[in-house]
């Protein structure tokens, strides 16, 4: 029998991520939007009913799924205690001194008792690229299942690229504009912070993230 040898490669389903896309191996494109949190607990109950309403407002007039993941990361407070012991050796008064440290030893004890997490959202907005007939022009879709594939790299695919990106980002303004109604504020992920984002959900041991 063959030997099948399994990469992680091959469990993921990312083909390629390109001008702030994600483009996965089935050929359906994503956009992906952080998006600010919203203190519901803090409302009055007139706001929370009218940010339900207006929630469900917005999904009720999406014609496309979108997917919402939050990110829980276990917040590092390495920095913080780095700044305080700045802090302890540039300060003058012995009493403030030994105050700091007793407050950077506090922070630090009751960090490394209790889990602190941090949490980011996410949106994910798809698309998928319609599938062309044999016979027609490949140049209308991205990965044509059906007919000629463009030639990788060549103006036909880019210009097809192009035009399915264009859909997406209207998708994505949709998404933007409804959740603005809520007061949720979003900001499409670029290149550079997609490829982080998935190294951190795709290696979670090294980052100390549950994403779900």
């Amino acid at each position: 029998m063959p030997t099948i040898t399994n990469t992680s490669q091959t469990f993921i389903p990312i083909k390629e991520i390109k001008d702030g896309v994600v483009v996965l191996k089935d050929g359906s494109m994503q956009m992906v939007l952080i998006a600010s949190s919203l203190n519901f607990a803090l409302k009055s109950k007139d706001e929370q009913q009218a940010i339900i309403i207006q929630y469900q407002n917005f999904l009720n007039s999406l014609d496309f799924s979108v997917q919402i993941l939050v990110q829980s990361r276990r917040l590092d407070i390495r920095p913080y205690l780095g700044t305080l012991d700045d802090r302890i050796a540039a300060q003058s008064e012995e009493l403030l001194r030994i105050q700091t440290k007793e407050y950077k030893e506090f922070v630090k004890k009751f960090t490394e008792n209790v889990s602190i997490m941090s949490k980011t959202f996410f949106v994910i907005v798809p698309y998928n690229a319609p599938i062309i007939p044999a016979g027609k022009s490949a140049a209308s879709g991205l990965f044509s299942l059906f007919g000629k594939k463009p030639e990788v790299g060549s103006s036909e695919e880019l210009a097809s690229f192009e035009d399915n990106r264009t859909q997406l980002e209207q998708r994505a303004s949709v998404v933007t504009q409804g959740l603005g109604r809520l007061g949720v504020r979003t900001i499409p992920l670029g290149t550079e912070e997609l490829i982080e984002l998935f190294f951190k959900i795709f290696n979670p041991e090294e980052t100390g993230g549950i994403a779900r």
